[in-house]
């Protein structure tokens, strides 16, 4: 089996989602001292790390996909304060570097709910069957 396609393990998953807590809680109290990231109101979805806990990624979403480009790019410049700021909320051995990028699965989801409901798909799901 390929090593990256295996299940992240609970360290993995404990590191990713203490990650995940010492970001939002940096968002919400402003910590971060950049106009763009302190007024904008940034979701965490998830925090994948790599099984060195070298590597991390942050997948994050503007409140209601507001300035998305603009709040990406302020993340994207500042991807090492965060880190520094991170590091001082957690101990770790090492501290990852983190890597931002857009959640798109709330866009995702939302448009296979649309598709589920929209009246071609409806007509399948109530169409009669042959052998009844």
């Amino acid at each position: 089996m390929d090593k990256s396609k295996r299940a992240p393990t609970q360290r993995q998953l404990r590191v990713g989602e203490e990650i995940r807590n010492a970001l939002a809680l940096i968002f919400s109290l402003g910590e971060t001292h950049h106009p763009v990231l302190d007024t904008a109101s940034i979701t965490v979805s998830e925090v994948r790390i790599s099984p060195d806990l070298k590597n991390a990624t942050a997948y994050v979403m503007p409140l209601a996909g507001s300035n998305k480009d603009i709040v990406m790019q302020a993340l994207i410049e500042n991807a090492s304060r965060l880190r520094g700021l991170v590091s001082r909320r957690i101990i770790l051995r090492t501290s990852p570097k983190i890597v931002f990028k857009l959640d798109t699965s709330f866009e995702e989801a939302n448009r296979i709910n649309m598709l589920l409901n929209s009246d071609r798909v409806k007509q399948d799901v109530t169409k009669p069957r042959d052998d009844e």
